[in-house]
Order: structure tokens, then sequence, then C-alpha cells
């Protein structure tokens, strides 16, 4: 007997990759310091642009920016800027790029300052997934109280493109937020039809 389709939340379609990380990544809780920088470099160069843009340009993210080792990119130049705004495997924006350097700078700080990014941002929710109950996407919202919290003191230490729109998407792909919607699969307390 064949089996029903998985139910899913509605914006990853039929796209493999949009499925594949919408299956294996979003909402998952993540606590590796290189994946929440990748994902906080990642959702920045998404202002503005579709989240499946960034996710076919991963590689060439993943390329120009040093494996998102923050310790290297903090380390980046002018010239890098220069080279990278020629690069077409990420977006080419000249403030995003130098936004990437900046804020892996803060990161590192951050870093020092608290032990562990890591720490520091899942200090936020006692270290504990915060899991949303939404029926349908009408009710998921852009911002927070978090996102506007964590937004404010990210940008307070220095960091740019950490606006609230973007910082509550960083939550809800590191896992911080479970906006997974009842319906779909991934969601926690989903139960099959």
């Amino acid at each position: 007997m064949p089996q029903a389709p998985l139910s899913r939340c509605h914006w990853c379609g039929d796209d493999p990759l949009y499925i594949a990380y919408h299956d294996e990544e979003w909402g998952r809780p993540q606590h590796d310091e290189h994946k929440l920088f990748e994902m906080l470099i990642l959702e920045g160069a998404q202002a503005g642009l579709s989240w499946i843009t960034i996710l076919r340009k991963r590689d060439g993210y993943r390329r120009a920016f040093n494996g998102f080792d923050p310790v290297k990119v903090a380390q980046m130049s002018e010239e890098d800027v220069e080279r990278l705004m020629l690069d077409s495997g990420i977006v080419r924006n000249r403030l995003k790029i130098r936004s990437a350097i900046r804020n892996a700078k803060v990161f590192l700080q951050l870093q020092q300052q608290h032990g562990s990014f890591d720490q520091w941002l899942w200090s936020h929710t006692d270290g504990c997934s915060l899991v949303n109950h939404w029926q349908s996407p009408a009710e998921c919202p852009a911002t927070s109280a978090l996102s506007d919290n964590i937004s404010r003191e990210l940008k307070k230490a220095g960091m740019n493109f950490v606006g609230s729109t973007v910082i509550y998407a960083y939550l809800q792909a590191t896992g911080v937020i479970n906006d997974h919607l009842q319906g779909c699969h991934q969601h926690p307390h989903y139960t099959p039809a």
C-alpha cells in the first residue's frame, strides 16, 4: 500500500532543495557555533530576497566565506570585499559583504564574553525551543518580542543586517523558535490524519 505524502509547511513547495532544508534543518535546535554563524550570514544576505535564492547560493557562500569560519571571515579585508563583488556565487551587495565581516567580529566578541555564541543566543529562552502551534501561515508572525530584543542586543553590540524580521527568520532557522505548522510532519506534536 503506498504511503500518503508527508504534510509540510506551505513555503517549501515542491523544490527538492527547499524540501530538504525544511525537513532536515529548519526549526531544529542548532548549537554548533559554525552553523549558528552560517545561518546569521545567510539570513542577513537574504534580507529583501527570497530564501530559495540564498539556498541556491549556499555553496557559493560557503566557498566565499571560508566555510563560515568566523575567525577567517573577521580577518577579511577590503581587497576581499572587492574580490567578492565579482563572485557570482553569492549576492554581490557591498553592504551585505561588509556586514558579514563586521558581524563575524561581533560574533567572536560575543563568544568571548559569554563562553560561546550558542550560550548567549539560547540564554534568551533558557535553553529551550519555543514551539508555536500555528494552524495556518497567516498566523505566523514576521517578528516577536524575542526577535525585537535579540535584534536590539545585536545592533547594540555592533552588528548590522540584524533587524527584527531577519532575526525572527534566524530564530526559526536555528530552532530557537519552532514555527512548523501544526499540520506539518516536522511539528513536535504532529499526528497524521
